[in-house]
């Protein structure tokens, strides 16, 4: 259900149950955490790209699964998302979400704990979890921070998908492209992260978290304390002297 392939510091993850959409199974899940939680220790990943096999990207939670959930378990159906989502999040390299067909429910929440989203024109995105019964929950919780409040509302309140020009022009996804571009325009995002220094982005990946989720003061405080940190081996001095030549 999940493919993965490493190679010049990139690893290509692939969602890969094409026969149901890709849709999330708590299997499915658990192999996803466990795939992207295993990267932390694997030398020289500096840059992860999340992709869906076949038509789409990822329809969401297994509908099935939904439909025999009870209130003892649904709980811990909807955190085993969360914990995928906290797996990407948590992870020291940036990681990018290449998106193609439909990115529904689950499969937003996932691909909005991604740090940077990039999509073909014609992919669909929706949560529509409020025409099933139930609320839009955990990584749901990131949308207004990417979108604003009241575009996030009308995703979850409505349940109405949006088209992949939309979700550019709300700030759902960083960057759009024709589909036969997209290998090339997630290549070329690609080669501009493993062009940035590693623990830089590290550094910096740490503070673009911390931004949403801190008060400014404590903001200001970390990025202060990181920035001496960088300093501790010498490296920003190497590469600015580089610079100079």
């Amino acid at each position: 259900m999940v493919e993965t392939e490493i190679q010049g510091g990139v690893a290509r993850v692939h969602l890969a149950r094409t026969g149901k959409a890709n849709a999330l199974s708590s299997p499915f899940l658990a192999q996803l955490r466990e795939t992207i939680e295993e990267l932390r220790n694997v030398d020289g990943v500096r840059v992860v790209v999340l992709a869906g096999r076949g038509r789409t990207f990822c329809a969401g939670a297994d509908v099935a699964e939904l439909a025999g959930l009870q209130a003892s378990n649904a709980g811990a159906f909807v955190e085993a998302i969360h914990k995928v989502c906290a797996a990407i999040r948590s992870l020291e390299v940036p990681v990018l979400a290449k998106l193609h067909g439909a990115v529904i429910g689950a499969g937003l929440e996932i691909a909005a704990a991604c740090d940077l989203r990039i999509a073909a024109e014609g992919t669909r995105f929706a949560m529509p979890e409020v025409k099933l019964g139930i609320p839009s929950v955990v990584e749901a919780a990131l949308l207004p921070r990417l979108m604003g409040a009241g575009r996030a509302a009308w995703l979850v309140l409505t349940g109405e998908p949006i088209d992949a020009r939309r979700a550019y022009e709300w700030q759902l996804v960083e960057e759009l492209c024709p589909p036969a571009a997209l290998d090339a325009r997630t290549e070329a995002l690609v080669q501009s992260l493993l062009a940035a220094d590693a623990q830089a982005l590290a550094a910096q990946k740490r503070l673009c978290q911390l931004w949403d989720e801190a008060p400014l003061a404590e903001s200001v405080r970390h990025s202060i304390r990181l920035f001496a940190e960088c300093y501790a081996g010498g490296r920003p001095n190497t590469l600015i002297q580089g610079l100079r030549r």
